[in-house]
């Protein structure tokens, strides 16, 4: 795999969650209980991120600017920031995982992106959504031929609730590891058409040896 390494250029901010309005079905996270979570941006947010540790944030390949989208395959990558950030009870790394996350097991994706499946509304507060993690026959069933071994799917066949346009790179928790990153999909919140994101599990090695040589 292409090693797909940032170097900040651009603002990355890790920050506490505010009051205020939804990922598509969602709810409005409570203050201070996703201190992982982080924002890409160029004055305006564009896709989110986890902390994964002091110095670094993993998010998706496709929000850079060089990534094939032709297969949506190995969307990962990792960000080394310029300083090192303060870790207290506001900002806070979460831990990678131990292994992959089993069907059934229940998540939350979090982050900043659109609320409405046929419109666009941003919200200024974080927004959650709980959802399961699907088996692979559902993921498989529902987009044929395009799931590879680097990706998972999780939320509700009869649609309603979702992770929409930006929120691609935010993160999905599973018992405080972060198994996934908002990826792609059909629409939004549309019936029979999860969101698919990013098996971290599968790409640890990657991750791991990414960052002690950089």
């Amino acid at each position: 795999m292409r090693s797909l390494v940032a170097f900040v250029l651009f603002g990355v901010a890790v920050a506490a969650a505010l009051p205020g309005e939804k990922i598509v079905g969602g709810y409005e996270c409570r203050p201070n209980s996703k201190p992982y979570q982080a924002t890409l941006n160029y004055g305006y947010h564009f896709c989110g991120g986890v902390l994964i540790n002091d110095r670094w944030v993993l998010s998706v390949a496709h929000c850079w600017y060089n990534y094939d989208y032709q297969t949506l395959d190995h969307d990962i990558m990792l960000i080394k920031l310029y300083h090192p950030v303060s870790v207290d009870s506001f900002v806070r790394p979460v831990s990678l995982p131990r292994g992959c996350p089993p069907a059934g097991m229940e998540c939350v994706v979090s982050g900043w992106g659109n609320t409405l499946s046929d419109g666009v509304y941003l919200p200024l507060s974080l927004q959650c959504l709980d959802l399961p993690i699907l088996t692979q026959a559902q993921c498989d069933t529902a987009y044929p031929g395009m799931m590879t071994s680097t990706m998972l799917c999780a939320g509700f066949l009869e649609g309603g609730k979702d992770a929409c346009n930006g929120d691609s790179g935010s993160p999905l928790v599973c018992n405080n590891e972060v198994h996934g990153l908002v990826s792609w999909g059909t629409g939004c919140a549309q019936s029979h058409y999860p969101g698919v994101y990013t098996k971290i599990c599968s790409l640890l090695p990657w991750i791991e040896s990414t960052m002690a040589s950089n």
